[in-house]
């Protein structure tokens, strides 16, 4: 049996090279499994079915403002004149540049946008949001947040706007994304007239989160499964909400809140390639409807 022994092991003792060497291959190890479960994990959540998307619209869906592209279809059928469109295309040019919002003219904002709708139909207007989306918003939807958006839907979530503009408008961008819905300002309506009074306050800043919240409650949704996407520090109360907030071509302010807090950021605007998961723009819908709506508001009060 003696000429067997070299199959048995020699029991060594280790040397120092050995140890090493040992040690230099467990921390390979090691290493090696910190990287693979530090990976980003696939998202969103394939069949996640308590988790949602919430979007901001304005600059975020698509470039620009909602209700600046509905203002040039109104002025189109007449609803105001044209020193009124070059005043309210100059408040947008201003609020995309400065990217601050003035609470004068988000008051301004909310009676003038009113004042217009007082007494017109909600299928009126239902009906000119139609037309106003083929004519001048089909063609701003941003391709990467629209494909991101379809990731979510895909995966069998559901994926709501989130906005500042009339609700009308906004539900009429999310069917044609084919989105869930939209969660935007309401306008009191009685027997299908609008009064002139909003119901509660423009959605924007926190009142966005709390509609959020609601509706979270009332589609058991998870929050800290959902994600949220924007591009203006006015919304970080809704981002802040969630457990995957974007921020999508920030302003200044949420460029250095996302970076003080890791939250994932995406610029679409430098033309970069987009990364694994890709979004776009943003420019604050508050301050974009405010411009919006305190141009119009000079004809009403001129009549």
């Amino acid at each position: 049996m003696a000429a067997l022994g070299w199959l048995t092991p020699r029991r060594r003792s280790a040397t120092a090279r050995s140890v090493l060497a040992g040690e230099a291959s467990a921390e390979a190890a090691r290493k090696t499994t910190q990287d693979v479960s530090g990976a980003e994990p696939d998202f969103p959540v394939r069949g996640d079915d308590r988790a949602a998307a919430f979007f901001d619209l304005d600059n975020t869906v698509m470039q620009g403002a909602a209700l600046f592209h509905f203002g040039r279809g109104l002025y189109k059928r007449k609803f105001f004149e044209t020193r009124d469109l070059a005043r309210f295309a100059w408040q947008q040019t201003w609020f995309r540049l400065a990217g601050i919002e003035d609470p004068e003219h988000m008051q301004e904002a909310r009676e003038s946008a009113l004042s217009i709708v007082q007494g017109h139909r909600v299928s009126e207007l239902q009906s000119i949001g139609e037309e106003i989306y083929d004519e001048y918003m089909a063609e701003r939807i941003w391709p990467g947040t629209r494909a991101l958006a379809q990731a979510h839907l895909d995966a069998g979530q559901k994926v709501w706007l989130v906005t500042a503009a009339p609700v009308e408008i906004a539900t009429v961008i999310a069917r044609r994304l084919g989105l869930t819905g939209a969660l935007g300002t309401v306008a009191e309506s009685v027997d299908g007239v609008y009064t002139g009074r909003l119901v509660g306050e423009p959605l924007h800043g926190p009142a966005k989160a709390e509609a959020v919240r609601a509706l979270a409650a009332a589609e058991g949704l998870d929050l800290s499964r959902c994600a949220a996407y924007s591009d203006s520090h006015n919304d970080i109360p809704m981002l802040s909400l969630v457990g995957h907030p974007y921020a999508i071509n920030p302003d200044a302010k949420l460029r250095k809140h996302a970076r003080r807090l890791d939250w994932r950021l995406r610029d679409y605007r430098t033309g970069r390639k987009a990364a694994k998961v890709g979004i776009p723009a943003a420019a604050g819908v508050g301050a974009v409807a405010g411009g919006t709506a305190a141009a119009i508001a000079l004809h009403r009060r001129r009549r």
